[in-house]
């Protein structure tokens, strides 16, 4: 029998709850999902490569179980990453309309890529909807309280680096 392989693609800037949502409901869907961390330079992430596959290593373990979970970093594009890992499903999570529409585009773009890769669009719970990264690091530098998007340990990573970057600044 084949091994159903799925691919979650993000930035995980940090990880946060609603990354977690989509994780816990991919793996009842596939035998092995391989979460792979996006460089992206381009979106300036708070976090180094390494500290954010640290991150969703460290938040990950607590879900395996149903599906084993490999955390990858990529710099290619997506196709290329699902292809060298073997995914043939993407799963993306959607919060809003928004996103959908970015969405849309991107599945038809990779669908001329590579026809063979199918994606997932999973919702996110309407408690976590709200949440992202962008957001809870804005929330994180005006000292606001982020507990309820994060994890205990990412929230208290974030707090760390909001306050390295604000003693760098000073």
């Amino acid at each position: 029998m084949t091994k159903r392989v799925g691919l979650y693609p993000g930035t995980f800037d940090p990880i946060t709850n609603g990354h977690l949502d989509i994780i816990r409901r991919a793996v009842k869907l596939v035998d092995h999902l391989v979460i792979g961390v996006a460089i992206n330079e381009g979106k300036g992430p708070l976090f180094s490569l390494k500290e954010r596959v640290e991150m969703v290593e460290h938040e990950a373990q607590r879900l395996k179980g149903q599906a084993t979970i490999e955390v990858r970093p990529f710099k290619s594009l997506l196709m290329q990453f699902a292809e060298e890992v073997g995914a043939q499903v993407i799963i993306r999570g959607l919060r809003a309309v928004s996103d959908f529409e970015y969405e849309f585009q991107m599945v038809g773009m990779n669908m001329r890529l590579n026809d063979e890769v199918e994606t997932i669009f999973l919702m996110a719970e309407p408690m976590n909807q709200a949440i992202a990264s962008k957001l809870v690091k804005e929330i994180a530098t005006l000292g606001g309280k982020i507990t309820s998007f994060t994890s205990p340990y990412v929230a208290e990573r974030l707090l760390q680096r909001v306050e390295e970057r604000k003693k760098a600044q000073a």
